[in-house]
């Protein structure tokens, strides 16, 4: 008797799960706890910002990030920052919870398949989100720890852009998950390696080159934004015109 494969349901966590940013949250606790300055804080959310701003995604503006994101956390205790990002996630991250992907990930725990997080946030704030929302874990950004202190070094690279497929492709293969019969779901087209990683691709509140994308292939579309009655009524417009787009480009034309 053939086993019946094994299915995991693969979700972003910015504008995904959570209305804003993940890290965002944990650095406007930690500022509101004094564990730094305006000043010191600034680097990174500058430098999330502007990325987010130009949607850039070269080697240089990776690079801002994630030295930004390590300098974040750099020097303090990993106990006490798990600590905090208890108090915070009550604070900040749940009362921003998209209810509706909430119900989509329990919808697939209810069926027996796995709910993971995949996310460039810090793997140790991903897990907490995904304990307590009751998933199956986290795949995040992990950084250095020496002797119980964060030491402003990353290990591996920022788990952003093609580095989500990566990383789902090694779970998939360390713990029997069929992708090609699992889900992915994403607000943001620097996500597109994840989604086209697995057999399900599903877009969530997405921009607009992803809902282009969505719509030329036939992606299931969430939205869980209000005032989106416009975007509803033009989404296949743009689509549409994204695909003739492609269609009419010098990669788009075939041979004759």
């Amino acid at each position: 008797m053939a086993l019946t494969p094994k299915r995991a349901a693969f979700f972003d966590v910015d504008n995904t799960i959570l209305r804003g940013s993940s890290l965002f949250f944990l650095g406007r606790g930690m500022y509101q706890r004094g564990f730094f300055t305006k000043r010191e804080i600034s680097a990174f959310v500058l430098a999330n910002l502007r990325y987010r701003l130009t949607g850039k995604e070269n080697k240089e503006e990776i690079a801002k990030i994630q030295n930004a994101a390590c300098e974040f956390i750099c020097g303090h205790d990993v106990k006490e920052i798990e600590t905090i990002g208890l108090e915070i996630y009550d604070e900040f991250v749940s009362p921003a919870l998209w209810h509706g992907t909430i119900e989509i990930a329990q919808d697939h725990l209810d069926k027996g398949e796995e709910v993971w997080l995949v996310t460039a946030t810090p793997v140790d704030m991903a897990n907490l989100i995904a304990k307590r929302l009751g998933f199956t874990g986290a795949l995040g950004t992990k950084a250095e720890v020496i002797d119980g202190k964060y030491s402003g070094k990353m290990i591996g690279a920022l788990l952003h852009g093609k580095e989500k497929a990566v990383a789902i492709r090694a779970l998939a293969e360390s713990n029997g998950i069929d992708l090609a019969s699992s889900y992915a779901y994403s607000d943001s087209h620097h996500d597109i390696p994840l989604l086209t990683a697995v057999g399900h691709p599903r877009a969530i509140n997405p921009d607009a080159l992803l809902q282009i994308r969505a719509i030329r292939d036939n992606w299931p579309i969430h939205e869980f934004r209000r005032a989106r009655a416009l975007s509803r009524i033009l989404g296949p417009t743009i689509g549409v015109l994204g695909a003739i787009g492609t269609l009419f480009s010098p990669r788009g034309r075939g041979k004759r």
